[in-house]
């Protein structure tokens, strides 16, 4: 039981400063971390009960257009979450890239 005063009080020195900073410094702050998204996006394939392939990807800047090419090649743009879904694909090989350039993601396969 101490050690979890302990913890809570620990959490609640961390986020005090937090909560009196307000919304508009926290969303500021919040909205500062997304041009560094790309570094952590990442793509997958998966087979379709059709035999096609469904290509996704997350982590890629919000509203950004990325290209993707291998089996097949195209640009989608991605949700404001930085979230892209394409299915109906021929292939399985995949690598998708930013417009910017920033990001060039090598898409993985997954296997359920």
């Amino acid at each position: 039981m101490m050690n979890r005063t302990r913890r809570l009080a620990a959490f609640a020195l961390l986020a005090a400063p937090a909560l009196a900073a307000g919304p508009t410094t926290t969303a500021h702050a919040a909205a500062a971390a997304v041009p560094h998204a790309p570094s952590r996006a990442v793509c997958h394939v998966e087979t379709e009960s059709d035999g096609n392939y469904h290509l996704w990807g997350v982590g890629f800047p919000g509203g950004a257009k990325v290209t993707y090419s291998g089996s097949a090649s195209g640009t989608v743009s991605t949700d404001r979450t930085g979230r892209f879904d394409i299915g109906g694909l021929s292939g399985s090989r995949f690598v998708v890239n930013t417009a910017d350039g920033k990001a060039t993601v090598a898409c993985t396969m997954v296997h359920h």
